[in-house]
This record gives C-alpha cells, structure tokens and sequence, in this order.
C-alpha cells in the first residue's frame, strides 16, 4: 500500500509539487497573520526590594501600567515585590536601574512577542498536518479505494486487515515529516531564529501523539465505509474542529480570551490539545504560563494514555463497522 501512494506521487508530480507549494503558502498565511497580532512588548519578572524605594517603583510601574509601553499582569508581595509584566523595550533600561533583577521569561500570557508567536504557530502547525494527513490517508482513502472497486478485491486477498489499513499512512507521513521540517526552517529564517529546545522530549511527545492521531483515522475509515462521499465533510468538520478547538495555531489563552468557557469545557476534554499543548511548550523551553492546560507532567500521561489506547479503541470500531458492511454486503457499493 505504501509503494501503491509513492507510484501514484511519481505519476503526478505537478500535483505532488502542488501540494508541497499549498502547504508553505499556508504557512506563509498563518506566519503573517501571527507576527500582525504580536506584541513589541517583551515579558518580563521584575525583582524590587520591600522599601520604599521599591515602593516608589512599584508606583512608578502602576502609573505606565495600561499605556503602550507597559502592562502589568500580576504582583506578588512577599519579602521581595515581584511584578510580571510587559514593557517596550525603549523603558526596560530604566526598569532595570531601578530594581533588584529583572528577568525575561519569555511570552507571558496574552499576546506573544512575533518569535514566540510564530513558535506557537509552527510547532501547532506540525501536529496538525500529522493529524490532517491521518484522518485524510487512512480515513478517507477507504472510499477512495471503494470508488475504484478495489475495496473488495483488497479484503479477498490474504493480507492483513490491520496491515493494510496501517500501511496507507507510511508513505504520506515521510514526506509530512519532510513539509513540516522545511516549514520549521524557513520560519526560523523568516523570524530570525526560532526556540528549540527538548527535542527528544518533544519527539517522543509527537511520536505519541501520532498514534493516537492513527486511532482518529481507524474510526474514520469505518465511516468511511458507512457514510461513504458524505464521510468527506466529516473529515473536513473535525479537522477544523481541532484547529480551533486544541488551539493548534495560536495559544490556548487567545481562546480563553474570548469566553473562559471555551477552554474548560471543549478543549481540556480533548486529548489533541494536550498534544499539541506539550510538544509545543517542550520546544519553546517551557516558558512561564506554557504548557498552558496543566503541568508537564499531568500533560504526559495524557498524552501517553491517548498514543495507547487511542489506536486499539479506534480498530475496534473500524473492524465492527466492516464486518458489518460484509454482513450486509455493501462494503464495496460506490
């Protein structure tokens, strides 16, 4: 199956050239997007002294707090005044003669620098293509096989049910490896350098991801079978679907901007979020605020917990809707 998708690439390389230039124009499209709705403010932990010197500053802050050059986001009093903000970077100068430290720590909540937020948009933006190409290689691809009439010609042979269905994504994930990669670089270029950090860590994070991925594209191609051409806008719906919803282009905190609700009640209940929310912040260093749904740790189970079970419960449904279409005797009608 896999040599099958690599001759019909070689048959059509207009059509493989095209897809390669869709995908960097998307990337261009969002990487614009993004660096527009930046902020030139850098984030910012500021040390004062408990004193009246650090009283003044404090005040001092509280006054361009709101303005263009500064925002403060949280005070925490103690035996030192620590102050989370954000300031242009025409007053941190005088912020760091006046306090004790001052300590960049990266995007901070709400809008990014055009760095980070391009970091956001291109490692999201890797998760959703694994996930695209999953849904639409093994998801759809049943009904392209039944459009042919080579569906049941397939499910006569002696092969594998399991190994043909897995088969139909190896072809297609090399070359989604080789788009996302380029698509990293040529951000990186554009942004004048990109955080990249953990990548083992993050790695494997997307290796797990990418089996749970494979149990979306098992239900997917049972309602393929079922649905048939109407399967195509299913498809099309969840992919947008976690576009929006697991934040894969933008922080989680933009949909949090909107409505609380949108955050604690869609998208902390689905695994794909945690996905894309921790191989994204593992790349970017872990900045303050981010992974943004939970802590690491209680990301990584999650999403250890989706790579498992994710692709056994999805072959559970996909063999039940196909014995049932043989049963009925449809499984190949167009």
């Amino acid at each position: 199956m896999s040599k099958k998708v690599i001759v019909e690439f070689s048959r059509y390389p207009v059509a493989f050239a095209a897809m390669f230039v869709q995908i960097f124009l998307i990337i261009f499209m969002f990487l614009f997007a993004a660096m527009a709705f930046a902020s030139p403010l850098q984030a910012l932990e500021v040390t004062l002294p408990d004193t009246a010197d650090g009283a003044a500053t404090l005040a001092w802050l509280e006054d361009m707090n709101g303005t263009a050059n500064l925002s403060i986001y949280s005070v925490t009093r103690g035996t030192e005044i620590v102050v989370q903000l954000r300031a242009h970077p025409s007053v941190i100068p005088e912020i760091e003669d006046r306090a004790l430290t001052v300590r960049q720590v990266g995007a901070g909540p709400g809008l990014a620098t055009g760095q980070a937020l391009a970091g956001i948009m291109i490692y999201g933006f890797v998760t959703n293509m694994f996930l695209t190409f999953t849904l639409w290689e093994i998801g759809f691809s049943i009904r392209e096989e039944q459009a042919r009439g080579t569906l049941e010609s397939l499910y006569l042979s002696p092969a594998s049910k399991f190994g043909s269905l897995l088969s139909r994504i190896f072809a297609i994930t090399i070359f989604t490896g080789i788009m996302c990669a380029a698509g990293v670089l040529m951000v990186n270029y554009l942004v004048g350098g990109l955080a990249f950090q953990n990548a083992g860590f993050a790695l494997l994070v997307l290796l797990l991801s990418f089996s749970g991925f494979l149990g979306f594209g098992f239900v997917f191609a049972g309602i393929s079978i079922k649905l048939k051409e109407s399967a195509q806008f299913l498809v099309n719906g969840t992919q947008f679907f976690f576009m929006i919803f697991s934040a894969q282009f933008f922080p989680f905190g933009a949909l949090r901007s909107l409505h609380p609700g949108i955050v604690d009640y869609v998208s902390r209940w689905l695994p794909v979020s945690y996905s894309v929310d921790l191989f994204r912040s593992s790349l970017l260093g872990f900045p303050a605020g981010y992974p943004e749904l939970a802590d690491p740790a209680t990301e990584f189970v999650i999403v250890l917990l989706f790579g498992i079970l994710s692709p056994l419960v999805g072959y559970v449904v996909y063999r039940y809707v196909e014995r049932k279409a043989r049963k009925d005797g449809n499984l190949g009608e167009f």
